[in-house]
């Protein structure tokens, strides 16, 4: 039995047949003429077992061809690249104890070939004039390009107000790090917007590949909101997360990737999964940065320099404190790199300070 695509694999499956690509090409136009069509893209040995009848072609893919033989009642499996097309009016018989949803004898086949085998397969109704997209235990149904490039502008919409309330909540944190006053709940609120400005993010990952060619400003929008925030959310969990090897960090980077929209928004659970404990009490727990987030912001700067930087002094605050001739003596620093960084920090701390003064109300 398939395993369930993981989200790599829609993306890729969504890239091959979206708009302006030879597949969607041909699949478009069975559309138009109102045929109906099965392809199986995978030529492998576990679809050759269920193939019985139909006709081998091996010839090279052209989307007129594949509408001129969807005209026939059987399947057409195409190589796993979709770039030759293999058999022709083929019938399938997947195992019929594999569970399926639809109703439809096309659809059904489909859906479990796809379940058996893992392999991409297109069933497009006739009647509904709709391109229903399996692989493993997916189902994804291709939508309207109108209605696509909708929705994936109202999700650059939402990306854009889920960065811009990320940023105002660094330049907070930021404040407080100068200060050293963070604590659990600071950073906790932190990563739940880092990680709802990923989900967007990703949302809109679908759409740019459903859209093909059709998608290249939303996904030029997609890269210009999205930048760094992986990066940075990464850092963050270095600097905060009880457990701060490379290693820990990246796979709770991942562990949140995968939380329910609910978890994401329990801070206490946000605590927990940073080694806080799960009690409301934990968020008021006083937390001091690593400086990984802040240290990174200095131009010119590298992570092996960081790292011992780090390993010196410990936290944020201990590197504030340290004088030129102290940060000079940390290996790989010398006397222009320590007051580069010296006066990097200055730089932002003034920075971040000055903008907490002009967001605050104005005393009447």
């Amino acid at each position: 039995m398939a395993q369930e695509p993981n989200e790599q694999q829609l993306l890729e499956t969504l890239r091959l047949v979206a708009p302006g690509t030879p597949l969607r090409e041909g699949l478009d136009s069975i559309l138009r003429g109102r045929t109906g069509a099965l392809i199986v893209v995978e030529d492998g040995p576990e679809v050759a077992a269920m193939i019985d009848g139909g006709f081998r072609l091996d010839a090279e893919f052209h989307p007129s061809s594949l509408y001129e033989l969807a005209k026939m009642d059987g399947a057409i499996v195409l190589s796993r690249d979709g770039r030759r097309i293999v058999r022709a009016n083929a019938h399938l018989n997947p195992d019929p104890s594999t569970p399926s949803t639809e109703t439809g004898i096309r659809h059904r086949t489909a859906e479990r070939v796809a379940r058996q085998t893992g392999a991409l397969v297109i069933a497009i109704s006739a009647r509904r004039n709709v391109i229903s997209i399996y692989r493993g235990n997916l189902r994804y149904l291709s939508r309207d390009l109108a209605y696509l490039l909708t929705v994936a502008n109202q999700a650059v919409q939402t990306l854009e107000r889920a960065r811009a309330s990320l940023d105002q909540s660094l330049a907070s944190l930021a404040v407080l790090e100068f200060e050293d006053l963070v604590v659990v709940g600071d950073v906790a609120q932190v990563l739940q917007k880092f990680h709802s400005t990923l989900r967007v993010a990703r949302e809109l990952d679908r759409y740019v590949a459903e859209l093909g060619e059709e998608g290249r400003l939303i996904a030029m929008q997609r890269e210009r909101l999205a930048s760094g925030v992986e990066e940075e959310s990464l850092l963050c969990l270095k600097d905060y997360c009880r457990a701060s090897t490379d290693e820990a960090c990246r796979n709770l980077h991942e562990e949140l990737k995968g939380c329910s929209r609910e978890t994401i928004a329990d801070r206490a659970q946000m605590a927990r999964l940073m080694g806080f404990g799960a009690s409301l009490g934990a968020l008021e727990t006083p937390v001091s940065p690593r400086g990984y987030r802040l240290l990174r912001r200095i131009p010119r700067l590298p992570m092996a320099i960081i790292e011992n930087l780090i390993e010196r002094y410990r936290t944020l605050p201990q590197i504030l404190a340290a004088t030129i001739e102290e940060l000079d003596s940390v290996a790989g620093i010398g006397e222009t790199r320590a007051r580069a960084i010296h006066q990097g920090l200055a730089r932002l701390r003034e920075t971040f300070q000055r903008g907490r003064e002009s967001e605050a109300p104005a005393e009447l």
